[in-house]
């Protein structure tokens, strides 16, 4: 696991001088086929909040490593619909030719079983970007912020996208976005410590994308 933590002040101070104005003054976004060409040729980082989950269940947090628990009666969990919505982004991206190399979740089980069910490749938990909900575990909510918005400005490898997999509450305070769940939002690192944001997609968008540019059926 990539240890950004420890640089969470720095990386605030950065992106508050750099990226983050930036990224709040963005409002021209790429969609359809130049945001395709964009994600294929890579470098970019695409942020998911987690698939549709059921709503008649809640968070019941009390120690570290709760969240981690798929028992619907402690943790909030993916509906049927939202597997089958990750399902759905997974085939879609495939079908475009995109190339994807990290795969980084919250380990909550709603977000880890997201970025698997996608089948794009290895998923690896962070507590980076974890629920703003549990920061009190991590130094609070201004060290989480820091470090997911430090994966946000922290380059790909080149020639492939990172997808992120998280909370809506850790996009709402860590960038200009709060996207629904299963929501796609493609942020473009800086090179500078920042980023903006590219394009927001959400499943059904991602199926039409590849029924018009895929490469193969989805």
């Amino acid at each position: 696991m990539i240890k950004l933590r420890a640089y969470a002040g720095a990386a605030l101070l950065t992106l508050m001088s750099f990226g983050w104005s930036a990224a709040a003054e963005n409002t021209e976004l790429l969609s359809d086929e130049p945001l395709i060409q964009a994600l294929r040729a890579g470098g970019l980082n695409v942020y998911f909040r987690h698939a549709r989950t059921n709503w008649s269940q809640s968070d019941q947090i009390a120690q570290p490593e709760d969240w981690t628990s798929c028992d619907p009666s402690r943790v909030r969990q993916l509906s049927d619909e939202g597997r089958e919505q990750a399902r759905q982004i997974g085939e879609a991206i495939r079908a475009l030719g995109i190339p994807v190399g990290e795969i980084v979740a919250s380990p909550y089980c709603r977000t880890v079983e997201t970025a698997r069910e996608m089948g794009l490749g290895k998923v690896e938990p962070s507590t980076d970007i974890i629920n703003l909900r549990v920061a009190r575990f991590f130094g609070g909510q201004a060290s989480v912020v820091a470090t997911a918005r430090a994966r946000l400005a922290q380059a790909p490898p080149e020639g492939t996208n990172r997808i992120l997999v998280a909370h809506g509450n850790v996009a709402r305070e860590s960038t200009p976005v709060y996207p629904s769940e299963a929501e796609g939002v493609i942020f473009q690192p800086d090179g500078r410590g920042g980023f903006k944001v590219l394009g927001r997609l959400t499943p059904d968008q991602w199926t039409e994308l590849a029924q018009t540019y895929g490469q193969a059926k989805p």
